[in-house]
């Protein structure tokens, strides 16, 4: 368990200088879009005090920002110290944003119970081997009606795009993503850490059974993505 966490940690501190420009072309551009509409399925109020988990290079928690105008107040966490010093860089450019960066782990969040109004974590939850025991984390430290949203990659259903989506996943994705982030295992290791995650009623169960209700899914670009939404009771 110890070595694969290593070996996770170690793969996103040395893609970190590509990631960002490999997400936008493997993904062609629509990460742009999913993100947006992650931030608004929270449904965030002026004021709101949210988490960013696995937040990587800041992404999501720009667009938090970015759609409240900056009146919010934001945590990004992730365990990797290369990602979250690309995040610094890119807060830097960027006027009126209130978010604070730690490296900390989503399994011992470092906050006390009841203190956010939503938490969000994307394309981060299938890298974390005890999935229930963080969403258990995030369920802590929310407010009663706060809101997890989680957006992560999944396999489409079935079908003629699901043979052509597999191919380009497992074929295509791994050769890009080796050659422009010079790592390669990292790009191979996706295909099949998404092809490994629940399916979006499989995954729902799971945040059902860590407490949260009023839970919804909804798959967008043919299934390959997903995106959840769980309200603390």
């Amino acid at each position: 368990m110890n070595e694969e966490l290593d070996f996770v940690k170690e793969m996103f501190d040395k893609i970190s200088p590509r990631y960002d420009f490999l997400n936008r072309l493997l993904s062609f551009r629509q990460d742009i879009f999913w993100r947006s509409q992650m931030v608004r399925a929270a449904k965030l109020a002026s004021g709101s005090r949210v988490m960013d988990v696995a937040c990587g290079t800041c992404d999501v928690a720009l667009e938090i920002s970015a759609q409240l105008r900056g009146r919010v107040k934001i945590f990004g966490i992730d365990f990797s110290p290369g990602m979250l010093s690309l995040g610094r860089q890119k807060l830097v450019l960027k006027e009126n944003t209130t978010i604070d960066l730690l490296n900390a782990d989503a399994l011992h969040l470092p906050f006390k119970p009841d203190k956010f109004d939503a938490v969000f974590i994307a394309f981060g939850i299938r890298n974390i081997m005890d999935r229930k025991g963080a969403i258990r984390q995030f369920y802590k430290i929310l407010k009663k009606e706060g809101r997890l949203v989680v957006l992560e990659l999944t396999t489409p259903e079935k079908g003629f795009f699901r043979r052509i989506y597999l191919g380009y996943f497992k074929r295509v994705l791994p050769l890009i993503g080796s050659f422009f982030s010079k790592h390669n295992n990292a790009y191979s290791y996706l295909p099949e850490s998404v092809l490994n995650f629940p399916d979006p009623v499989s995954f729902s169960k799971i945040m059902k059974t860590a407490g949260f209700e009023k839970i919804r899914f909804k798959q967008m670009t043919f299934g390959i993505v997903t995106l959840f939404v769980g309200t603390k009771k």
